[in-house]
């Protein structure tokens, strides 16, 4: 299949058929309707290396194939049941080379509103504190080159960005899409409202 050039926006709110796009490991549960609802597998993830040791690739991630600058955007909503349990945007190479955001149960009180970057098979994370009540979300990547913007709205109008990154091994085409896991859980439940993508709005660095 032939990937996208996003000329012009593209948005699915997931109400028709299951619409274009293919899952890196598909979840248990899911289905398209007025949304895309999902309920991750138990002790799922994506995280390489750093801190840790181990190397997880068997999270859940519907994705589109996309050539070129964009900007993805989607909203989020959850009922997380364990600590990490997450869901947001991912744009991926591979295993070794990608980008996540997404707000992760912490516990009864806080959760961790942030990203994390795998680059040469190592990952960081970037986080700052939210309320564990935060359960919805809008979160925005832009792509201009091998430069991602990653930025988040609560009330999907008014972004504020979490971090400028850069991916090491960042081929032309990319699977750009949702995401959702649950690393130390048995499983929770997410719905997407929508998927956004559209041409770049990250506007160049005048200096």
């Amino acid at each position: 299949m032939a990937p996208l050039r996003p000329a012009t926006p593209l948005r699915l709110d997931f109400s028709g058929p299951e619409p274009r796009g293919q899952w890196v490991n598909p979840p248990p549960r899911h289905r398209f309707e007025g949304g895309l609802h999902l309920e991750t597998g138990p002790r799922t993830d994506f995280w390489q290396r750093t801190h840790y040791g181990f190397r997880r690739d068997d999270g859940h991630a519907w994705v589109l194939q996309v050539a070129g600058n964009f900007t993805l955007e989607a909203r989020a909503r959850w009922a997380p049941r364990a600590q990490y349990d997450q869901c947001g945007l991912m744009v991926r190479a591979g295993p070794e080379s990608w980008i996540k955001c997404s707000v992760e149960r912490e516990d009864e009180r806080h959760g961790r509103l942030g990203s994390v970057v795998t680059n040469l098979g190592y990952s960081d994370w970037a986080t700052q504190d939210v309320g564990a009540e935060v359960r919805e979300m809008s979160y925005r990547v832009s792509r201009r080159g091998n430069d991602f913007l990653v930025e988040c709205a609560t009330d999907g109008m008014t972004w504020h960005q979490l971090r400028v990154a850069h991916l090491h091994a960042c081929p032309e085409v990319l699977s750009a899409g949702i995401y959702a896991c649950s690393p130390v859980g048995e499983r929770f439940a997410c719905t997407f409202d929508y998927l956004e993508l559209r041409p770049c709005g990250w506007a160049v660095y005048a200096g």
